[in-house]
């Protein structure tokens, strides 16, 4: 049996960046805290918690006084680093460059009072840090129905962005309903990121060779889920896995060729686990 791994697969730079300062930091001390997980996987998690990375929420975050504490890649609302003023934190900033570049195109256009609108997942802490460049006045919408149903000025000018993260038909699409009724003017900001959106249809493709396909992620990882039904939309023999114990023998019985490929939160290191659990079958 033939079982390759996916080449483009793994993660993108901005978590790379993240992990990169997060390890640099914890080589000189013993501990760093995480507002929020560094990466939506729970095994990479579980490999900086042995190396003393901690991962708090929002509200601990509030009570910590004279910590060390990571941004990762997501990025934060401008309140995260007044917080850490108020409370004597050191930052140790991973925002993903292209991430910090975004919340910049957003705060300048805000501040030229445009009517910001934002394609994204509600609540995305990516989305968290730019609605908080407006003061928490953008517009986030996930879905072009929802233009029909949100308050939205028509007579302003509109300035549209998008997550970094998002699918860029999907993008275009509420971009041409947004101009056919807006009174003004309409800038659009195309600010996904295409290391990113350009693994859906490298997947498509990759899924076609192979009798099976192996995807590993992170249940949490939004970008998991729909990679994953790229893979099972073309191969209907993909399964989701996010550790090697979840392996099924029974998957493999027939297989000649086998696919290993994950998210952009997927760490390469735990798709060479799979790939030597299903050798070892």
């Amino acid at each position: 049996m033939i079982v390759e791994i996916d080449k483009k697969s793994g993660f993108c730079f901005g978590v790379v960046y993240a992990i990169e300062h997060a390890e640099s930091f914890l080589k000189e001390n013993e501990k760093l805290y995480s507002l929020g997980d560094i990466v939506h996987n729970d095994e990479e998690v579980k490999r900086l918690r042995q190396k003393g990375l901690i991962s708090i929420s929002k509200d601990e975050y509030k009570n910590l006084q004279d910590a060390a504490v990571l941004i990762r890649a997501h990025g934060e609302p401008p309140e995260t680093y007044k917080t850490a003023i108020k409370n004597n934190l050191t930052l140790i900033d991973a925002s993903c460059p292209v991430v910090l570049k975004l919340q910049h195109r957003i705060r300048n256009a805000y501040e030229k009072n445009y009517q910001i609108i934002i394609y994204g997942k509600p609540g995305h802490p990516e989305i968290n840090g730019l609605v908080g460049q407006t003061n928490g006045e953008a517009i986030v919408i996930s879905d072009i129905e929802e233009l029909n149903n949100i308050n939205i000025d028509w007579n302003k000018p509109i300035s549209i962005f998008s997550q970094t993260t998002k699918s860029p038909s999907k993008f275009y699409q509420i971009i041409e309903k947004i101009k056919s009724i807006a009174k003004n003017e309409v800038v659009v900001n195309d600010t996904i990121c295409r290391q990113v959106s350009n693994r859906a249809p490298w997947l498509k493709q990759f899924a076609k060779n192979y009798d099976v396909i192996i995807f590993v992620a992170g249940k949490k990882s939004s970008n998991g889920k729909v990679l994953y039904g790229v893979c099972k939309n073309e191969n209907p023999n993909s399964y989701f896995v996010s550790s090697v114990e979840e392996i099924n023998p029974e998957w493999f019985k027939n297989a000649e060729k086998v696919g290993i490929c994950g998210a952009t939160s997927t760490p390469r290191w735990l798709m060479e686990q799979v790939k030597e659990k299903i050798l070892s079958l």
